[in-house]
């Protein structure tokens, strides 16, 4: 290009998701690219190490040059462009594209898998009625936890990484310890029907990882205090089955219902702050913007090494690192909450301040399964029935995207820990792994012989287990 030719210019003024502006307007040539961008922002940013950015305009994300984003826009070239900046995870999860094991040792369907917090620790709870854990440094079978009497339904992992609850059909709570697979305490038994879900309570609130809340088909919720072995309290109000439970980072607790609704609980007194109104059908699945943070405790994945390892320090120190962390994501307002119904829609909620929802989002053709936040909380998945996973703006709502791919229901959904990539299992027998930036496929993972019922992408981001009706716990690795 020769120097006369004039390039246009604009004057664009940086400002973070919060629109705090930084620095003062400047002019660029439209054809800016995002890596000069990234240049410039870093150097107003002033950052010892400069971080991975994005850039919007207008809610469009500048991929190629800021020209081609504009296209289609009206720009009125007089006035600053405001260009928004979000700081991208500083670390890569690589995509998995293969299974390295195929793990034998269920005798029914595997209906839960989970991670512990630094991914350290893989635990399955299946038909058979036990949990199983695995050895993941040479993927093989590793523990046998016996003790239910039917199907255990749910698990899951203190943020610590030291126990692991277990629910079943049969309405027992178990707890075990991954280094010897053996019971921890008494059996924790009160509900009168199966349990739906537990939820442990955060680490930055308590670091001994003592209390556990459980849902139950018998529309209570339960809170355990785990070291005592006994019932705390028992909060009631639903007038059915409780589907989900959440414990929040703010000292609240929500939990979704059958009876079409959502209630907020203050933990400390079990006192109803809120009920959440506004589905047409049975809440089937909530998520908070949170959650990512909350489940990895004070495990940062970007920290992570080959070997996963418990967190270590004492107690005041875990505390103090889950608390940075949980800051850094929930950022200055409370946090969000996305429930999805068998209505087809699900709404968002600031359930801390307000009872109306802040947006329903349609679009899904069957009801849904699962919903989450992505670890940066920007992005909402949602999986249903209609085959297919949708995209929505984590912070408004708005509707980003579908991905189709899958010939049957979609099941469960797991995010990487940057937030780029999102796994999916279906009753198709795939697994499929997806680019939440380029929002398309990235690879196609056949192998089940069955439905996927479960999945779960590691902390630490090494790995994706997933299991379902063919018994078989696979281990996805890149």
């Amino acid at each position: 290009m020769s120097p006369d030719e004039d390039v246009q210019r604009l004057l664009i003024q940086f400002r973070d998701e919060a629109g705090e502006a930084l620095g003062s307007p400047f002019d660029v040539p439209v054809t800016i690219t995002p890596d000069k961008l990234q240049l410039v922002c870093n150097a107003l940013l002033q950052k010892d190490e400069p971080v991975p950015l994005a850039f919007f305009v207008h809610d469009a994300e500048i991929i190629a040059s800021l020209e081609k984003t504009l296209v289609g826009q009206s720009v009125e070239t007089e006035k600053v462009l405001d260009i928004i900046y979000q700081p991208q995870a500083v670390f890569r999860v690589r995509a998995v594209t293969r299974c390295t094991s195929s793990l034998e040792g269920h005798t029914e369907a595997v209906i839960s898998v989970a991670f512990s917090p630094t991914g350290k620790y893989l635990a399955s709870g299946s038909g058979d009625t036990t949990v199983r854990f695995w050895d993941l440094s040479t993927e093989t079978p590793q523990f046998t936890a016996k003790g239910h009497r039917h199907w255990v339904l749910s698990i899951a992992w203190s943020p610590d990484g030291k126990k692991l609850a277990s629910g079943c059909k049969n309405s027992q709570i178990f707890l075990w310890d991954p280094a010897t697979g053996s019971q921890i305490g008494r059996v924790l038994s009160g509900h009168s029907k199966w349990i739906t879900c537990l939820c442990w309570e955060p680490l930055h609130i308590n670091p001994e990882c003592r209390y556990l809340a459980s849902a139950s088909k018998d529309g209570s919720i339960r809170i355990w205090d785990t070291l005592m072995g006994r019932c705390d309290k028992i909060l009631t109000s639903h007038t059915q089955s409780v589907t989900c439970v959440k414990w929040g980072g703010d000292g609240l607790i929500y939990s979704s219902s059958q009876d079409r609704t959502i209630k907020v609980w203050r933990s400390q007194d079990g006192v109803l702050c809120r009920t959440l109104q506004g589905h047409a059908h049975w809440v089937n699945t909530m998520a908070l913007s949170t959650d990512y943070v909350l489940r990895t405790g004070a495990f940062e994945p970007a920290e992570a090494t080959i070997n996963p390892q418990d967190v270590r320090g004492s107690l005041a120190e875990l505390k103090d690192k889950a608390r940075q962390r949980y800051d850094q994501v929930r950022g200055q307002e409370p946090e969000r909450l996305v429930s999805g119904s068998d209505d087809f829609t699900l709404f968002l909620w600031r359930p801390a301040e307000d009872k109306k929802p802040l947006e329903r989002m349609t679009g899904h053709q069957a009801l849904i399964n699962q919903v989450l936040f992505s670890p940066d909380t920007r992005i909402i998945a949602s999986a249903s029935f209609d085959k297919s996973i949708k995209l929505w703006d984590g912070r408004t709502g708005k509707y980003l995207t579908s991905l189709r791919g899958h010939v049957s229901a979609v099941y469960q959904i797991a995010w990487s820990a940057d937030s780029r990539l999102l796994v999916s299992g279906s009753s198709d027998s795939t697994l499929k792994v997806w680019d939440a930036k380029m929002k398309k496929l990235a690879i196609d993972l056949p192998g089940h012989a069955d439905e996927v019922y479960a999945t779960d992408w590691s902390p630490d981001g090494q790995r994706v287990a997933s299991g379902g009706k063919d018994k078989c716990l696979r281990i996805w690795r890149r």
